[in-house]
């Protein structure tokens, strides 16, 4: 019997602020689950979409802080953003 590829794909996708500096991928998802930095879910799953962080978009961790790995510099296709760990929790990326 062969596996489901979806459900493969869907078991490989990390969360982007466990990702660590070269990462290289898709994005999957944005998927806040709770209130983090002062927004709510909604709220940061907005901000997120604004930022060109949709289905499909290429992302690349380009730099991260020296304390803490806090903050990281992401490329999502050809744009770079400064996230926080906790932020980046909420984008999923295979």
């Amino acid at each position: 019997m062969m596996a489901n590829p979806e459900k493969i794909e869907a078991c490989s996708a990390l969360p982007l602020g466990q990702c660590r500096r070269g990462f290289k991928g898709k994005l999957v998802s944005v998927s806040p689950v709770a209130t983090q930095g002062g927004f709510d879910a909604e709220e940061l799953e907005r901000r997120l979409l604004e930022l060109g962080f949709i289905e499909g978009a290429s992302v690349q961790i380009l730099h991260e802080g020296p304390f803490g790995r806090d903050p990281i510099a992401v490329r999502v296709n050809d744009t770079t953003v400064a996230l926080r760990r906790h932020e980046a929790m909420a984008i999923l990326a295979e």
